[in-house]
């Protein structure tokens, strides 16, 4: 049995970390609501931006339509875009995230493809770098404050890469946010556009000509929405680990709680049997002289 002093260190360092894990808890509190509304407010943009796409998409077909758009024909060459966050501490949301990453590349591995990766996440690139270093493309790091500058470099190296040949099929790793409760990794397809699921914009049977015509305004377009996917997805995993992190500490600080009052219990009963033992060392001995 552990001594008393050693005892009363532990409880020293469970209460320390207690404070620790408080001190995220509510540090991840404050950042979630700033989070969170940064998050909701890109969805309208990348939704209508979406959904002018898709009707333009619509009247756009053959050798005209933009390669972004119906990509290369092909799907020999995969790209796989993985997105975390920067920092732990969060329960399984990375875990989670780059465990459904895994299972599409062992998938397509298994399939006879050409895998390519990029990690946005320091998270991403350490998880996956034993298993898949030698498909690492790239590797880039969210900072504290996901921005655009990050998702335009991410953006133009998937755009130079499918330029290039490299790609035939772009996938991008999330974790969608959905509660405090609820965050869903998901996978979307970044190239080709996917913009049979998107909501179009109701002409009410009007009829528009564009100027420049459609095949130039998707030219513009594509890469731009590009950038607002990604950016979009670091929004969503930011709220998203924030989430995770305040629910992972506050249970770590409940949890510290029960063991501090587990181990002061234990500390008490030997404390007093100590005393006990003590005194009826003392009365024996007065006893016997």
């Amino acid at each position: 049995m552990a001594s008393l002093k050693e005892m009363r260190n532990r409880i020293g360092s469970v209460k320390s970390t207690q404070k620790i894990t408080k001190a995220l808890q509510m540090v991840a509190a404050a950042k979630l609501r700033r989070s969170t509304e940064a998050a909701q407010n890109a969805r309208p943009y990348a939704e209508r931006m979406a959904a002018v796409i898709a009707n333009l998409a619509a009247g756009v077909s053959g050798d005209g339509a933009p390669k972004l758009l119906v990509g290369t024909g092909k799907d020999t060459k995969q790209l796989v875009v993985v997105a975390t966050s920067d920092r732990g501490l969060a329960g399984g949301f990375n875990t989670s995230i780059v465990r459904l990453a895994r299972e599409r590349i062992s998938k397509l591995i298994a399939e006879g493809k050409d895998v390519r990766i990029i990690t946005l996440g320091r998270k991403a690139r350490d998880q996956l770098k034993r298993a898949y270093g030698d498909r690492f493309v790239a590797s880039y790091e969210v900072g504290g404050n996901p921005g655009l500058a990050v998702a335009q470099d991410v953006s133009a190296k998937i755009a130079e890469l499918f330029e290039a040949g490299e790609a035939d099929v772009v996938t991008l790793a999330f974790s969608r946010f959905k509660s405090v409760v609820q965050q869903t990794p998901t996978l979307a397809q970044l190239i080709p556009a996917q913009v049979t699921g998107a909501k179009s914009i109701d002409l009410k049977g009007a009829a528009y000509e564009y100027e420049p015509d459609g095949e130039t305004i998707l030219e513009t377009l594509l890469p731009r929405n590009l950038t607002v996917q990604v950016l979009s997805a670091m929004l969503e995993n930011q709220a998203g680990f924030f989430a995770a992190q305040m629910t992972a500490m506050d249970n770590a600080t409940r949890n510290a709680g029960d063991m501090i009052a587990a181990l002061t219990l234990t500390y008490n009963r030997s404390r007093q049997a100590q005393i006990t033992k003590e005194l009826i060392e003392i009365i024996s001995g007065a006893e016997a002289i």
